[in-house]
């Protein structure tokens, strides 16, 4: 487990889409940045997972990057899956199109289901694509597995989570106010990538960028740190702050302001990407050992 995650709570934010709408600029630009990468990456994939695709703003550029292909949306979340049907709806009119032309179902389908059990069967999937959602699972090796299974041979995995470093401002101003957690211990990237590897993962590539967001207010912050899902965590505090306690937070905040008489707060942006390989056995576990014959 990478934390103590209250799966229970984590589904019951998210099933509120209003109130996560405000963080949505950071998603909109991380996926930006995701889909540069992947424009590196020549693949013409015929089914498209979306896991955790919330209310579905990711849908319409992978259906444009793969007019093609089949894109699933799936969410934890039933409230997420519902709110993706209006951006999905708008594409209705074009996949009926293409599903008379393509020997592929194209368009996009939308699941309810969790990251770590999916709904999908083994080798169903060309290309695993995530946006800033790992993190709130409480098992991302469970997780990795899974898009492992469902992955077809040379499938690949694109995600993208937080780090260790993001709002480490609002933990550091927690401190002074009380000895609870106050927000996730994200997990490292060199965890990632092992985790990667013993799920079977060839070649794993991970990178990292800070990313600073600035704020004219305490209360600001705090906003918006509630609207990308708050505090998960199971041994998080259950009744409100005291006024001292919280007032030295706010404190703590105060002292943290830059130069510019901003306030700033760390997301350290975790990005991945990896292949699943062939199998070196045969299905009677039998080890597979390739000969090249000499040039003549």
């Amino acid at each position: 487990m990478s934390a103590p995650i209250d799966a229970v709570h984590v589904r019951d934010f998210f099933s509120r889409p209003a109130r996560v709408a405000p963080s949505d600029f950071l998603r909109r630009e991380v996926s930006s940045r995701m889909h540069e990468r992947l424009e590196l990456v020549k693949i013409a994939p015929l089914r498209v997972l979306d896991a955790g695709c919330g209310p579905g703003a990711d849908l319409a550029q992978l259906h444009k990057d793969y007019p093609a292909a089949q894109i699933l949306g799936l969410d934890a979340a039933q409230a997420m899956v519902l709110a993706a049907r209006a951006p999905a709806s708008k594409l209705s009119g074009l996949n009926q199109f293409l599903s008379k032309l393509l020997p592929t179902k194209a368009g996009v389908d939308l699941l309810c289901g969790d990251l770590g059990d999916l709904p999908l069967a083994p080798n169903s999937v060309d290309l695993v694509w995530s946006n800033l959602a790992l993190h709130w699972h409480a098992q991302p090796d469970r997780v990795f597995a899974e898009w492992r299974r469902v992955l077809r041979l040379d499938g690949l995995l694109m995600f993208s989570c937080f780090g260790p470093d993001t709002f480490r401002e609002l933990r550091d101003a927690f401190a002074e106010a009380d000895l609870y957690p106050h927000g996730l211990p994200f997990v490292d990237m060199h965890d990632f990538g092992d985790m990667l590897v013993e799920a079977g993962f060839s070649t794993p590539v991970l990178d990292m960028e800070i990313i600073t967001v600035t704020y004219d207010t305490p209360q600001k912050l705090l906003a918006d740190v509630r609207a990308f899902g708050g505090n998960p965590l199971s041994t998080r505090r259950r009744g409100l702050m005291g006024k001292q306690a919280w007032q030295r937070m706010l404190s703590a905040l105060e002292k943290m302001r830059r130069p510019d008489g901003k306030l700033g707060l760390t997301f350290e942006v975790l990005y991945g990407h990896a292949f699943r390989p062939a199998p070196r056995v045969t299905r009677n576990g039998e080890a597979i050992i390739r000969f090249d014959l000499p040039r003549k």
